[in-house]
């Protein structure tokens, strides 16, 4: 059940529109289902409707009238309250019932209260009723109306539970600011899939997406074909921004600004500078130079962007602090990722950004710490412009989407063990649709995969297999049915060993790195980790092909470990005949 609260200054207006066809013939049969005293007039019910709406007009403005200049210029106070999609009909006592306890809690007429405020409830629909009312009570006193909005959620919550209906996610006040109506019935009638509102959050987002500095995001923005607009001080300093779309225009012909702070919190001047205080220096750690000389820009950055996000699913386990401020990187890096996605996945990542940019936001204030991995990963991402979605490039995209996944569900277990639901629901929905992306990307390099774990000789595949058993226990059936999923984990622990890797030590590394009880196909994520860490090809046909062309991969310190520390694994001699292994520990 969700309220939606407004504030107006015209009673006749608002009646006119309640008792009207709509803005799409979608009003039906408006009537009255309580009011507050039982017996308010009813254009909906009387013969002579103008007559009647003139007489409840003047009956709800009384108060108002005689309180004179002491009546707020905002008098008059609307509340829709429509129940969810699948929920079911009430009737009007029903309804009358609800809209008593909405203006009981937000005090715009107590129970047991003679002296309330004068309210309506209009129902025109099946699934929802709007609550009128006007801001002077009859001891001609305004009403204290502190947090309503947070206060007819709450009784709505309390009404979902007791009348058996879909249990909403309480919302904490983080929220970004969500269009008005006229803003969606515009949006509706100039064919746009979203409202300016709408896409100038999503494009303000993207423009903060790695950047060094706030001109370089007004530089963005522009380039983006945005209007924009930077308030200064006297002293030349600037104090704010305005964006508007362009042929975006009100009435009289003028743009339609809306400032930083009115798209998201997050949004206003003084917060993306202090996002931006640190910087995005260049990364100097082992992943900024993750990946060989012949693999492409996109997906060198995209390899060290999977380490950068592994580190963070790993804060997201520590202090608060540190914790959201890693979700606001994150949230940059999927910034990042989508904008720069081919065309088979952007989408759906395009999808999983707005989902989590929900997730970057609560009452848990981020830390000043050191965000610049994050930060200098979307920067790289955005840098090296769009992958091509094949090849390396669609290798290591799904490398990276796989980790993004955990991270994302990561968030989740961090929202909810805080009450934060819908920061959860917003990160699980994130993590779905990369889900969808993932796949998608992936299907092509884990085929290549699968094909040449099955090529692999018996008993070079049978000595894969019985690392598996020992190192992942659990695992022994699928290792024994060879699935198709242990087919490319086997081949990489093949191609690991022929670079020098120990294929055990390997193994217990990648697990060690993180949990994988929320990973849906434990097998896909260990492939991608081993791949990442031994700097394996993410496209394996790639290497084939150029085996096959007579040509190497370029040899590089194949047994680093980049992930926190860890000891090097010590080289073994590529061989493929199993009798010529050292003992396994």
């Amino acid at each position: 059940m969700v309220p939606d609260i407004g504030r107006g200054s015209r009673t006749h207006g608002l009646l006119v529109y309640l008792y009207g066809p709509g803005r799409r013939e979608e009003h039906t049969d408006a009537h009255i289902v309580g009011s507050w005293d039982g017996f308010a007039p009813d254009p909906g019910r009387d013969p002579d409707p103008q007559v009647t709406l003139a007489r409840l007009t003047a009956a709800l403005d009384l108060r108002v009238k005689q309180a004179g200049d002491r009546a707020p210029a905002k008098h008059v106070w609307q509340c829709s309250v429509r129940t969810a999609p699948g929920d079911r009909w009430f009737s009007d006592e029903e309804w009358n019932t609800i809209a008593q306890r909405i203006v009981h809690a937000t005090g715009i007429a107590p129970d047991g209260d003679p002296d309330g405020c004068r309210w309506i409830a209009v129902r025109h629909a099946d699934d929802h009723i709007h609550i009128a009312a006007t801001l002077v009570r009859g001891d001609l006193r305004n009403p204290r109306l502190n947090y309503d909005f947070n206060k007819a959620q709450a009784e709505c919550r309390r009404i979902e539970k007791e009348m058996g209906l879909r249990r909403l996610n309480a919302g904490d006040g983080t929220a970004a600011k969500n269009p008005t109506s006229a803003e969606r019935f515009k949006a509706e009638r100039t064919g746009r899939p979203e409202t300016s509102r709408e896409t100038l959050r999503e494009a303000v987002r993207q423009a903060l997406a790695g950047a060094d500095d706030e001109k370089e995001v007004f530089t963005r923005l522009r380039e983006a074909g945005l209007r924009v607009k930077v308030r200064h001080a006297p002293s030349g300093d600037a104090l704010g921004y305005n964006v508007a779309l362009p042929g975006d225009r009100n009435r009289h012909g003028e743009p339609i600004w809306y400032p930083g702070s009115k798209l998201a919190p997050d949004l206003s001047l003084p917060k993306i500078r202090l996002r931006l205080a640190d910087g995005t220096a260049e990364r100097t750690t082992p992943s900024a130079a993750e990946g060989r000389p012949e693999w492409s820009p996109p997906a060198r950055e995209r390899r060290g962007a999977t380490g950068s996000a592994e580190r963070a699913a790993v804060l997201l386990g520590g202090d608060d602090g540190e914790a959201a401020a890693q979700l606001v990187g994150v949230g940059e890096l999927l910034d990042a990722v989508a904008q720069t996605s081919p065309a088979a996945t952007r989408a759906e990542l395009a999808a999983a950004a707005r989902a989590f940019e929900r997730a970057t936001r609560s009452h848990v204030r981020a830390e000043r710490v050191d965000t610049r991995a994050l930060r200098s990963a979307a920067r790289g991402i955005i840098r090296a412009g769009g992958a091509l979605g094949r090849g390396e490039d669609g290798g290591t995209t799904a490398m990276l989407l796989s980790t993004l996944v955990l991270v994302t569900l990561a968030a989740a277990r961090w929202h909810s063990a805080r009450g934060h639901a819908q920061q959860a629901h917003a990160s699980r929905q994130a993590a779905e649709h990369l889900r969808t992306a993932y796949r998608q990307a992936a299907a092509t390099p884990m085929r290549v995969l699968h094909d040449q774990g099955r090529a692999l000789p018996e008993a070079e595949r049978r000595a894969h297999e019985a690392t598996l058993r020992a190192v992942l226990p659990e695992q022994g059936g699928q290792a024994d049915g060879m699935t198709a999923k242990t087919d490319a984990l086997v081949a990489t622990l093949a191609q690991a060993e022929q670079q020098g890797h120990d294929p055990e030590a390997l193994l217990r590394q990648a697990i060690d790195m993180r949990e994988l009880d929320t990973a849906a196909d434990m097998n896909d994520v260990l492939v991608w980790r081993l791949r990442r860490i031994a700097q394996l090809p993410a496209h394996p046909g790639d290497a084939a092909r150029r085996q096959q062309a007579g040509t190497r991969p370029t040899k590089t310190s194949t047994n680093r470990i980049n992930e926190r520390n860890v000891p090097e694994a010590a080289p073994r001699p590529a061989v493929s005949d199993p009798r010529n292994r050292p003992p396994r520990r």
